[in-house]
C-alpha cells in the first residue's frame, strides 16, 4: 500500500516561514543594492536541489554540498553590515514590536509623524541659503550611544529651531541633530562615516557620515549639502541624491 503523506498546520506554518524569510532577504538584497547576488544564490540553490536530489549525482552533489557549507560563510562575511543591522534590530525591544505590530491592528500614525512637516520646510530654506545640515530620525534601533555624544536636550521639532541650530555661527551647527518620537534629543552628534568607494567623489563628509549611519542602523538620515544647496536621504546604506521637497516629504512619510 503506497503510504499517505500527511499535510497539517505544522506544514502550512512552515511553508510561511520560509515564504517570509524569502521575502525579507529579497528585501534585504534589493535595499542593499544586491539583488543580483540573491538571484545568483536562488540559482546556484536551485541547480544543487536538482543534481543531488532529483538527478541523483553524487560527485556533482558532493562537490556543491561543499560550495554550498562554504558559501554560507561567504555571505555572512559580504553581508555583514545588514545582519548585523538585523539582529541589532531583533534585539532592540522596538525590534521585538515588529512582531506584535503584524498581530495587531494598524492604527492611524498621522500623529506619529508630526516632525516630517517642520523638517522639509527647514530643509528647503536651508538647501536654498546653503547652510549645510546632518539631520538623523530614529526609527527602530536606538540611538543613545550616537545621542550621547552631542549636546543632549528635549525640544519640539520646529523649523526655525532646526535652521537657527544649522546656522554657521551656531556652536551646535558642526555635527548632526538627532529626532527621537517628534522631539530633538540632540545635536552636534558625532556619526559613523563610511568609507565606500560607490560614494561620488564630490559629496563631503556630512554624505560619508549620513552614509554610515545609514549602514549602521536603520536610521533617515538627511544631508543638506553647503556646497551645492541639495538634499540627499541615506537609508539602508543608500543614498537618494539631489531629491526635491515633494520627495523628501513622501520619503518621510512612508518611512521608505
Amino acid at each position: 500500500m503506497l503510504d499517505v503523506i500527511s499535510f497539517g498546520i505544522k506544514d502550512i506554518i512552515d511553508i510561511l516561514l520560509v515564504a517570509l524569510f524569502m521575502y525579507h532577504t529579497y528585501k534585504l538584497m534589493s535595499n542593499s543594492g544586491t539583488l543580483a547576488v540573491f538571484n545568483g544564490v536562488i540559482s546556484v540553490i536551485v541547480v544543487w536541489i536538482i543534481v543531488s536530489q532529483v538527478l541523483g549525482m553524487r560527485l556533482l552533489g558532493a562537490i556543491l554540498d561543499k560550495f554550498i557549507s562554504f558559501g554560507f560563510i561567504v555571505l555572512v562575511i559580504l553581508f555583514q553590515d545588514d545582519i548585523r543591522r538585523f539582529l541589532v534590530t531583533l534585539g532592540t525591544n522596538r525590534g521585538w514590536n515588529y512582531f506584535y505590530n503584524i498581530f495587531r491592528r494598524k492604527k492611524d500614525d498621522s500623529g506619529k509623524q508630526k516632525y516630517v512637516v517642520p523638517v522639509v520646510l527647514a530643509c528647503m530654506n536651508m538647501a536654498k541659503k546653503k547652510v549645510g545640515a546632518l539631520i538623523v530620525i530614529q526609527r527602530n534601533i536606538d540611538l543613545t550611544p550616537y545621542i550621547q555624544t552631542g549636546e543632549i536636550f528635549k525640544a519640539d521639532v520646529n523649523a526655525r529651531l532646526i535652521e537657527n541650530i544649522f546656522f554657521k555661527n551656531s556652536p551646535l551647527h558642526d555635527g548632526a541633530m538627532i529626532i527621537v518620537n517628534n522631539e530633538i534629543k540632540a545635536a552636534a552628534c558625532i556619526l559613523p562615516v563610511a568609507h565606500n568607494a560607490v560614494v561620488p567623489k564630490e559629496l563631503g563628509l556630512r554624505h560619508r557620515s549620513g552614509l554610515g549611519m545609514a549602514s549602521e542602523t536603520d536610521a533617515m538620515v538627511i544631508i543638506v549639502s553647503e556646497e551645492r544647496g541639495t538634499i540627499t536621504v541615506a537609508h539602508n546604506g543608500r543614498l537618494s541624491i539631489d531629491i526635491t521637497a515633494e520627495e523628501l516629504q513622501r520619503i518621510l512619510s512612508e518611512g521608505k
